[in-house]
């Protein structure tokens, strides 16, 4: 009994702590490159800096909720959570191929009217064929015969990205590759080796947003001018204090979307509430770039499939977060390096 109670205890705490730290960080959620000068080229923070006393304690407390969520799965409790969650989404569940659809057909007409946009805000270009390409994706949407069409002029424009702005700024977006795929997916009605098109958009969103939050940690300066337009935002604390927790947030429900049922069902709940919260202080340019991700997340939100859990699979969580967190960490200093001559330390 003394050791369920002190279960119990930890289960209850943990989650509060997060879902406060949530509320710290949402409006961080709005793409920087959006709106605020930034130089992909430029010299990150050293790592040295990046590991410090904050990120260890926000670290640990990632891990903790994490390992919350991993040991309620397959409880009686998780179990009520789940069935309420299916309740609850059941009409997106069973429209989420049309939602998909129509978001991915408004979104390609909103940037083709923005006009000089490849995919992004950002990612400017002068090319006609680009606005042609993007209203053929849209079009592509009005039958599913025509998905993989579409799904085929995504990774067109993603090419052209790539080749105009290289590849370490499209490492931000995987997310379009991965939305791409489960059009094709879903408009051929077919898995990728077994993997259902749901999850490889799942893993892609995840990977996006893992990649997102080291460049709060890489260039928290890039933030800084968004702190004298919305004072507000940092609520009371430092912009580095603040940057080290919003990348701490968006890190640990990025991980949770590739992790157990549960866990990446309230991860991305968390995640679509910062995403639109984003969008009243920032605008439409928010709204309309996130709007693809917000729909994946929703997709994730509704999606019943279920797996069986062990209660044991919580003890994995450290390592495997520690080794996510060391191998994006890496590659996104190392390769920043191999590409731009910066240091790592």
């Amino acid at each position: 009994m003394v050791r369920l109670a002190k279960r119990m205890r930890f289960i209850t705490a943990i989650p509060l702590a997060l879902f406060a730290n949530v509320l710290l960080v949402g409006s961080a959620s709005a793409h920087v490159k959006w709106f605020c000068a930034y130089d992909v080229a430029g010299q990150p923070v050293g790592l040295e800096n990046v590991l410090c006393p904050d990120f260890e304690m926000l670290t640990g407390v990632s891990i903790l909720a994490l390992m919350t969520g991993s040991v309620l799965e397959g409880t009686p409790l998780a179990l009520a959570m789940l069935q309420a969650l299916n309740r609850a989404t059941a009409w997106i569940r069973n429209n989420v191929e049309i939602i998909a659809r129509a978001a991915c057909a408004a979104f390609f007409i909103a940037i083709w009217g923005m006009g000089g946009v490849l995919l992004t805000p950002e990612l400017k270009t002068d090319s006609t064929v680009v606005g042609a390409i993007q209203l053929g994706i849209a079009a592509g949407m009005l039958s599913r015969r025509t998905m993989p069409l579409s799904a085929l002029g995504i990774f067109v424009l993603y090419g052209i990205a790539i080749d105009t702005y290289g590849l370490f700024h499209m490492a931000d977006y995987p997310v379009f590759l991965g939305f791409a795929v489960f059009l094709a997916l879903t408009g051929l009605q077919t898995n990728l080796f077994g993997a259902r098109p749901i999850d490889i958009l799942r893993w892609t969103a995840g990977i996006t947003l893992m990649w997102a939050s080291i460049e709060k940690w890489a260039y928290p300066e890039w933030s800084y001018p968004l702190f004298i337009v919305h004072p507000t935002m940092s609520l009371g604390f430092t912009p580095d204090f603040y940057m080290r927790a919003a990348g701490a947030v968006e890190f640990a429900l990025a991980f949770s979307l590739v992790w157990t049922p549960l866990v990446r069902r309230i991860g991305a709940i968390m995640l679509a509430a910062m995403f639109i919260s984003a969008c009243f202080p920032f605008g439409k340019i928010d709204m309309i770039g996130h709007s693809l991700i917000i729909v994946a997340l929703f997709a994730i939100i509704a999606d019943d499939a279920q797996s069986k859990v062990s209660w044991r699979r919580s003890w994995w969580i450290p390592f495997a977060y520690a080794s996510s967190l060391a191998l994006f960490l890496g590659a996104y200093y190392y390769a920043h390096m191999a590409l731009y001559g910066t240091t790592v330390l």
